[in-house]
């Protein structure tokens, strides 16, 4: 990708120094109500996929805030704050630099996008951490991957993740790490565009697999999204290079829940899915990719 010597995006939180640490409280019988919920984890410490009961992890969302509000949960978080050392390597001071120019470059597509239609675009804010963070979701551990919370209107990552990503998921490149960022805002525009409102009010009166196959739609949206700000960005600035379209449909395979469950377990229960396949995954990353057009973004009409 075409990304050094561009603007940086001035909406980055960065909280690399601060540790976040505490305890969670469902009411209602809430951890057992979380079980039948694909509550996925990352990496930790060697670890490539941790599986709660059901589901597959997919590292972009299935984010916290999704999956407490998904089940109409509140969690009373007792949570502390805590200064750490710190120290930033020359790869982390470039990875940082990276992930602000892309969403500089989210921020400048979008804005774009939304003015078309006589709308004004309020970006993310992009929260950096380490371990663990809280957000307005609850607290986070750097082992669910990248997150948006659409309560306080954040993406989180924790930098090691470009880590596994290009390690455990074989998914190298610049432009797969993109994909990842441009994923999270694709479920920020869901939110300003009031589809995530509505898709959680529809959860509350189906069943778990039926409210699975919604958050699929959901998932396979974002992915959508990050195409169309793909098509964009190459257009109206050159960002792409040769191969890095290769890297993005590359890592949309590699995250698929069928890939995932069969990696994991070597069988796929596909009610569990909520994510989407690896096919649904490519098929609707290249349709935003293709069209630059959210309107061909409308995996709920299919």
């Amino acid at each position: 990708m075409r990304w050094r010597g561009r603007r940086q995006s001035s909406n980055i939180e960065d909280r690399r120094g601060m540790r976040a640490s505490g305890s969670s409280r469902m009411g209602g019988g809430g951890m057992l109500r979380l079980i039948p919920v694909a509550i996925k984890f990352l990496g930790v410490k060697g670890t490539l996929i941790l599986l709660v009961c059901v589901g597959a992890f997919s590292f972009f969302t299935g984010n916290l805030g999704g999956l407490l509000t998904g089940v109409g949960l509140q969690p009373e978080t007792v949570v502390t704050e805590s200064t750490a050392p710190f120290h930033e390597t020359a790869e982390e001071k470039e990875r940082v630099a990276f992930v602000s120019v892309i969403l500089a470059d989210t921020e400048d597509t979008w804005s774009a996008i939304f003015q078309q239609s006589g709308k004004t675009y309020q970006p993310p804010r992009l929260v950096l951490f380490r371990d663990s963070v809280d957000s307005a979701c609850g607290m986070a551990q750097s082992a669910m991957g990248p997150f948006y919370c659409p309560r306080d209107q954040k993406v989180y990552i924790d930098l090691g993740f470009y880590d596994q990503l290009r390690n455990r998921f074989k998914a190298p490149g610049d432009f797969a790490q993109a994909y990842v960022i441009a994923h999270e805002v694709g479920h920020h525009i869901q939110t300003l565009l009031g589809i995530s409102e509505k898709i959680h009010a529809a959860r509350q009166r189906m069943s778990e697999v039926e409210g699975n196959k919604l958050l699929v739609k959901q998932e396979l949206q974002a992915d959508c999204l990050a195409g169309v700000w793909a098509y964009h960005a190459d257009r109206a600035r050159q960002l792409l290079e040769t191969g890095d379209i290769e890297e993005g449909l590359a890592a949309a395979s590699a995250i698929g829940d069928d890939t995932l469950q069969k990696q994991s377990k070597g069988y796929v229960t596909p009610d569990s899915f909520t994510h989407g396949t690896s096919a649904q995954r490519v098929r609707w990353f290249k349709a935003g990719l293709g069209s630059g057009d959210i309107e061909s973004c409308n995996t709920f009409s299919n």
